[in-house]
């Protein structure tokens, strides 16, 4: 049974302790002495909305072009699976011809997606 009031219990927990606290105490230290030393001079111009280069909307509740949207959730949707190649690369030499034509049928199905998007007219921004 683990006796928590072991000393080398205890010891071999301090150097964690200890980073964690010079860690927190510099975090501190450093916030508070730039909140008290920064300069704060805000102007119309520093305290206006930043979107995109443009002034912001006069309306928050106005029409949105939905092609904004489409275009991110294309790039999420390509993106993420195009992340799964860097595992399967890794593991290609253990997995064998299976997983090799597994990944192939896999970009073959992504392959006929983005050919589909395409002939769509998803990724035209006319």
């Amino acid at each position: 049974m683990l006796d928590f009031m072991d000393s080398n219990y205890f010891d071999n927990y301090l150097p964690i302790l200890i980073f964690i606290g010079l860690a927190v105490a510099i975090s501190l230290i450093v916030v508070i002495l730039s909140w008290l030393r920064g300069a704060s001079n805000p102007d119309a111009e520093k305290l206006s909305a930043y979107e995109c280069g443009f002034d912001a909307f006069s309306n928050s509740r106005g029409k949105f072009d939905v092609r904004f949207y489409l275009v991110a959730i294309l790039f999420i949707i390509f993106d993420l699976e195009i992340a799964f190649l860097f595992p399967w690369a890794i593991t290609l030499g253990n997995i064998g011809l299976f997983g090799f034509w597994s990944m192939m049928l896999f970009l073959a199905v992504l392959t006929i997606g983005f050919i589909y998007e395409w002939k769509k007219g998803a990724l035209e921004w006319d």
